[in-house]
């Protein structure tokens, strides 16, 4: 086995570093919730969620928290994604993703702002009062 390097060592600390400020989601500018119930990874969340981290990863993202939840009690509707961006109040929850979905929902919404209307369940909380 090969004797790991001071900048090996620099490295895996800086990819650490990156997964915990996702997962806290310390000055995000959007939270990303994959909802990941067993209804949810049967319909295929487990690719949804790579896709977006993907994209993340691919284009350099720092400032989106990305995390999961158990079945949003719409099964029929899984693989779902709720999308929260800081300069909006209200979530939009996205239902039927695919990988492609996934990407789209990211670059229109996530880094551009813009609700994809026809992937889109609601917009808002599902509580009340």
């Amino acid at each position: 086995m090969p004797k790991i390097k001071a900048e090996d060592l620099e490295k895996i600390r800086e990819k650490v570093r990156q997964s915990t400020i996702l997962r806290e989601g310390s000055g995000a500018r959007a939270r990303v919730t994959v909802h990941m119930g067993t209804c949810g990874i049967a319909a295929g969340a487990r690719p949804v969620m790579e896709a977006l981290l993907h994209e993340i990863d691919a284009r350099g993202v720092k400032d989106v928290f990305v995390t999961t939840s158990g079945c949003a009690g719409l099964c029929s509707r899984e693989p779902m994604a709720t999308v929260e961006l800081a300069c909006e109040v209200a979530p939009v929850k996205y239902v039927d993703l695919t990988p492609e979905k996934m990407k789209r929902v990211f670059v229109e919404h996530v880094l551009g702002g813009k609700v994809i209307k026809e992937y889109a369940l609601a917009v808002g909380s599902e509580r009340t009062g």
